[in-house]
């Protein structure tokens, strides 16, 4: 059997709620921190709190500290984890996570990822949080996690590089591929840490997966808020197979398909990309033979479900289709983060998933255009920079 955790993050996610709600879902306190305990920090103490946010009870993960404004780098942290003993899922998880941090921001303040200092991230209670979450899940025995859409705030929130944007950019890259959504609540309520937890743990986003429920906890942010209770929801189970396969979890998706027998090459194109621009998730098209043999195009367009009338009316405006089908499903994203190296004094994004590092191609063009070099050089130039900078070679260029 595989045992799932669900993150229901309609108020946002944070590394101690997160650690509350698994908490209050039953994970053992002393069994939380006897493995936390294992990370050389010293000076600090966990404690679960019975709180209420908006009427519902919660549990808050309260991390005391001896000392504060620990800025740590993420070489420091990372030496941490990898001899503390930890359980093996415990180290790959926390180091995930912490890995995830130091990508984004290492490409947002022009650093390597080994030497990224951790301000807000890096003193005892983010550790204790990150360690704990992690510490939490392998004792309740949690396999996958999955999470729902993440609620962001808006305004502005304050940081050790000063006033920036709500969400943060860290949060914004933290989180690309996930379902996001705003709600218009000037409170942080989707933090990097939190954003960070779900970019290395979560294997899809949507609803809650097909399970047979076993326990559910709610984890308490530091406030109460006017308009929705400040707390983050896990759903544990066991995961449920749908017709024989094991599936569900995934992000749910809406495929919209037209069939066109009477479209110019330039209008496909032009539908293609007003599909992208109108926010679907991905539109193609492919080569079909209709009825009375005529040759023709499908154009297909994945979207979320709520974008469904939106990207159904740009593809009839551009086609001047009679009609549009849709079929529902479900995909599963995996995590990814962008970072940046350059290449002949072009930078090159570089989208990062667990197991891989590809170069983005539109930047590969425009730098192949200026340099006279062939776009699979730059490409395999920008790989190899993003590799020697992230096994902690001695930059992130190429000459």
């Amino acid at each position: 059997m595989t045992n799932v955790a669900w993150f229901h993050c309609f108020a946002g996610i944070a590394g101690d709620m997160a650690l509350g709600s698994l908490l209050d879902a039953g994970a053992d306190l002393n069994e939380v921190v006897a493995l936390v305990r294992r990370v050389p920090i010293p000076g600090w103490e966990l404690r679960a709190e019975p709180v209420l946010r908006g009427g519902v009870a919660c549990t808050r993960a309260v991390v005391a500290v001896a000392e504060d404004g620990t800025a740590r780098t993420h070489a420091d942290i990372d030496a941490l984890l990898v001899g503390a003993g930890l359980p093996a899922r415990v180290e790959r998880r926390a180091r995930a996570a912490f890995a995830a941090l130091a990508r984004v921001e290492g490409a947002l303040h022009g650093r390597k990822p080994a030497d990224v200092h951790f301000h807000e991230v890096g003193g005892h209670d983010a550790v204790v949080d990150v360690v704990g979450t992690m510490a939490a899940l392998e004792v309740l025995g949690v396999d996958r996690v999955a999470a729902s859409p993440v609620a962001t705030g808006t305004g502005t929130v304050r940081s050790a590089h000063g006033l920036l944007p709500n969400p943060s950019p860290a949060v914004v890259r933290l989180l690309a591929g996930a379902p996001t959504y705003g709600r218009d609540t000037p409170v942080e309520l989707t933090t990097p840490t939190g954003a960070a937890l779900l970019a290395s743990l979560a294997d899809g986003f949507g609803p809650l997966p097909p399970m047979t429920v076993s326990a559910s906890g709610f984890g308490a942010g530091g406030a109460e808020l006017a308009d929705l209770p400040n707390c983050t929801q896990v759903v544990l189970g066991t995961a449920a197979s749908t017709a024989g396969a094991d599936v569900g979890g995934g992000q749910p998706v809406v495929q919209l398909e037209a069939n066109l027998d009477d479209v110019t090459g330039e209008q496909l194109a032009y539908a293609v990309a007003s599909l992208m621009d109108a926010g679907a998730h991905d539109a193609w098209v492919t080569p079909a033979v209709m009825k009375k043999g005529r040759p023709a195009h499908v154009l297909h367009a994945l979207c979320d479900p709520a974008l469904v009338a939106v990207v159904r009316a740009v593809i009839t405006r551009t086609t001047g289709t009679l009609g549009v089908r849709a079929l529902t499903g479900e995909r599963w994203p995996v995590a990814r983060t962008m970072a940046k190296v350059t290449v002949d004094g072009e930078p090159i994004g570089i989208k990062v998933t667990a197991g891989r590092a590809k170069a983005e191609f539109d930047d590969v063009a425009r730098a192949a255009g200026r340099s006279g070099r062939s776009p699979a050089t730059v490409a395999s130039l920008a790989e190899e920079a993003f590799r020697h900078d992230h096994d902690g070679g001695d930059g992130g260029s190429t000459p």
